[in-house]
């Protein structure tokens, strides 16, 4: 039985990796803050570690005799960018410099983002060698987070982990998505939703973090401006790559929903969404997911990324297709009270969405580059 740690394990990302852990056999220990909701957790009956990543004190005893600390904390959405910079990058600092500090240094696996590489190059995904490109202070910030990261390498076998869109049980965020669609029969898309976005389910990158801590390649001495940029890092992405409508288009499938209306906003009614979000939360003093920063990121292009590294060299693979994950979810929120009562929903109308190319180059398929629909 192996000691590990989670930093952020009250977040739906952090409860799956638990679960995944304890099915291991591991002794799983959560750093948690004291107003963090932890019910779910006791459930689990994982060890509580009260700390947090931005106080540098909490953290030692926290890391002490754990063989791996997966760093899951981070800040998603904040009120000020420099909340960003406090959590993604100091905090993971902190959080690397412990792992440092202790006698036997534990394998850190950092949970970064593809954010903070950017959007896709024209008509490909994204690979672990391309030169990086964020675009919003989240982005920046979790590529700071990295760099903080990879400052320890010499000392603390690191491996960085860049997962797309999350999605799967206890998501609260992506909850909204699924309750316009299910309540109105309505899904807003970004301008012509031709855009494409790699995806994953929490379960399937809760596994693909323990195939890196076990397997991974490590960043090596110089950290990221090594030679090999790509050692110790891996994109984690499902084989299949919708657009945003497609994505609607499966989430009604699985909430029983013969149809959707797909209705695209202009790119000026995004921004105006956007600032209106941006005044609520200077108001209420409490930040809003859809607010300039996210919608720089809505305004890139398509987020893809190939997980061929992952494939090849940690023999990783996804449980179930994106329209079973998509009914696994759907079923969880029912039960928990998060959706209504459920519909009968039909197989058959479950739209396929191409795979990726496995060829090392991550290249689309030509017809979807350009993003017409398969």
């Amino acid at each position: 039985m192996a000691k590990v740690l989670i930093t952020g394990a009250s977040g739906f990302i952090g409860w799956h990796l638990a679960e995944a852990l304890l099915a291991c056999g591991d002794e799983v220990a959560c750093l948690v803050r004291k107003t963090s909701r932890v019910d779910r957790l006791r459930t689990l009956g994982v060890r509580l570690a009260y700390g947090d990543v931005t106080d540098p004190d909490s953290l030692p005893a926290a890391i002490a005799d754990c063989r791996t600390v997966y760093h899951v904390a981070g800040c998603t959405h904040a009120l000020h960018s420099r909340r960003f910079y406090e959590v993604n990058q100091q905090g993971t600092r902190n959080v690397a410099r412990a792992c440092a500090q202790v006698s036997s240094s534990p394998v850190l696996v950092l949970v970064s983002s593809l954010a903070a590489v950017g959007p896709a190059p024209e008509g490909r995904m994204r690979i672990e060698s391309d030169p990086p490109d964020p675009v919003s202070h989240y982005g920046r910030s979790k590529r700071a987070g990295e760099r903080m990261a990879a400052e320890f390498a010499d000392r603390v076998p690191t491996t960085i982990v860049r997962p797309p869109i999350v999605l799967g049980e206890g998501d609260r965020k992506g909850l909204d998505m699924f309750r316009l669609i299910d309540r109105f029969g309505v899904h807003v898309v970004p301008a012509l939703g031709r855009e494409r976005y790699s995806v994953i389910h929490a379960a399937d990158l809760a596994r693909l973090l323990i195939l890196a801590a076990e397997r991974g390649t490590r960043l090596a001495p110089g950290g990221l401006d090594a030679p090999a940029p790509r050692k110790g890092t891996y994109f984690a992405a499902c084989n299949e790559h919708p657009t945003y409508a497609e994505l609607g288009r499966m989430i009604a499938v699985a909430l029983g929903r013969r149809r959707v209306a797909i209705v695209p906003t202009p790119p000026r009614a995004a921004w105006v969404v956007a600032a209106a979000n941006e005044l609520v939360s200077r108001l209420s003093r409490r930040s809003r997911y859809l607010n300039f920063d996210k919608t720089r990121e809505i305004r890139a292009g398509s987020w893809l990324c190939s997980p061929q590294a992952a494939v090849d060299e940690l023999e990783f693979s996804v449980a179930a297709s994106l329209a079973q994950r998509l009914n696994q979810t759907v079923q969880w929120y029912r039960r928990e009270g998060w959706l209504r009562a459920a519909r009968a929903a039909e197989p058959s109308e479950v739209e396929t969405v191409r795979p990726f190319d496995e060829a090392t180059t991550g290249r689309l398929p030509k017809d979807t580059a350009t993003g017409s629909r398969t």
